[in-house]
């Protein structure tokens, strides 16, 4: 198992007016969070809208994020599907292309454990690097305890999981079995880290990486109190933010940077021009209005 920890974007994927991939925004997208200092990227999960992409797309996006991936930065690729037949196929293309992980969502549905177990244990043996679990009760409740998740990391080849929740009790719990585990609820970041994850993933990364390196930077050096006050300033953004539908907004924060990622994918609405000039007004009246963080300038 490579070494995987540190702070990963999830980032989001930019599309053209027909819906179709635009790799060099993404690119830019790439280089910016790079410089901030992440330790790599998480591709094509909710954030990056993957499982609203074809798969041959879905293709063009992780080839894009390994190559254009400074040399010793992880690159994760989220390869889940609604069936399991693409999810193995995404999963054994990642690891041909030279992907540092693999990770899925459970199969989105009403499915029983033992068939998301299945599903876990066909992609674990497809794949050819790590594989993380995604853990997010909220979406998908169909793995609803710790000891559920203990046995999916248990599958030859998953060596742990992306953690989306706030229980953090569970959250040591499983990290004390030795499993590998990223935090993925942005709000909590310290307080993840500070009950053991490895790292985190999260959304907000697309916007203010810098702050969230600076999370990891503190709590690695036990400076716990200057680490609360920058996890502070991460979630007045994501309040501000969370007044108005999530991924639009965030897309629409980053087009006003310059990284122009266009719209959502359908079934995903835009944002309203109210909802647009409320944004920036919330923007305008926060700390971040002379932040200098290049993902928050609007232009």
């Amino acid at each position: 198992m490579r070494d995987l920890h540190g702070i990963i974007p999830a980032v989001v994927t930019p599309f053209d007016a027909e819906e179709q991939f635009k790799p060099q925004v993404f690119e830019t997208l790439l280089e910016r969070v790079y410089s901030a200092g992440a330790h790599g990227v998480y591709v094509c999960g909710q954030t990056g809208e993957g499982l609203l992409q074809p798969v041959e797309q879905r293709k063009r996006v992780a080839e894009a994020a390994v190559s254009n991936s400074p040399a010793g930065r992880q690159i994760i690729i989220h390869t889940g599907a609604y069936r399991t037949a693409d999810a193995v196929e995404l999963t054994r293309h990642a690891s041909r292309i030279g992907a540092t992980a693999v990770s899925s969502l459970p199969p989105l549905g009403a499915y029983s454990f033992a068939e998301i177990r299945a599903y876990y244990e066909a992609l674990a043996a497809a794949a050819e690097v790590p594989l993380l679990i995604y853990y997010f009760p909220e979406v998908c409740p169909g793995i609803a305890s710790a000891e559920q998740i203990l046995e999916l990391t248990s599958i030859p080849n998953i060596v742990g999981l992306k953690f989306t929740d706030f229980d953090l009790y569970r959250l040591e719990s499983i990290k004390n079995s030795g499993a590998v585990l990223f935090n993925g609820r942005d709000e909590v970041l310290v307080a993840g880290l500070l009950m053991g994850a490895d790292g985190g993933i999260g959304t907000f990364y697309n916007l203010v990486p810098e702050l969230f390196v600076e999370v990891y930077r503190l709590a690695g050096a036990n400076e716990w109190r200057r680490a609360r006050a920058v996890q502070a300033r991460i979630n007045e953004l994501i309040r501000l933010t969370l007044r108005f539908p999530l991924f639009p907004a965030v897309k629409r924060m980053l087009g006003w940077s310059g990284i122009d990622c266009g719209a959502c994918l359908a079934p995903r609405r835009r944002l309203s021009a109210g909802e647009e000039e409320r944004l920036r007004e919330a923007l305008a009246v926060s700390s971040f209005a002379e932040s200098g963080f290049p993902g928050l300038a609007v232009r």
